[in-house]
């Protein structure tokens, strides 16, 4: 039987992308998770390859529909919402949104820009 503080956390190590691990499978780099002094498990953090895809999964998630379906204003929203999560600092993000959006780079920076002011 999983330790509560692990069944407690996996759906937050889902929602980010990370993983719990048991104490027996940890290795360096992973977050030990403490219970009344002692480590009941980790929390591995995801990698950086598949970043961006794993958040904009979770924003279509979150808007409940293909973002290429989505209103002018919803698709603002969901590139104000990924700049939040730093998806944008991510190498050929703007592309990739673009392309998942239906709409031209050029679109994209825009609402980027309109975000800023």
């Amino acid at each position: 039987m999983p330790h509560p503080l692990l069944e407690a956390l996996r759906p937050v190590a889902e929602a980010c992308g990370a993983r719990i691990v048991p104490v027996s499978r940890m290795r360096a780099g992973d977050v030990p998770l403490h219970w009344e002094g002692e480590v009941v498990g980790g929390f591995r953090l995801p990698d950086l390859n598949g970043a961006l895809h794993r958040m904009i999964e979770q924003v279509e998630a979150e808007m409940g529909q293909p973002l290429a379906e989505l209103s002018r204003e919803g698709k603002q929203r969901v590139v104000m919402v990924l700049d939040e999560r730093g998806a944008f600092t991510v190498r050929r993000a703007v592309e990739e949104v673009a392309d998942r959006l239906g709409v031209s780079r050029f679109t994209v920076y825009n609402y980027l820009n309109r975000a800023d002011d």
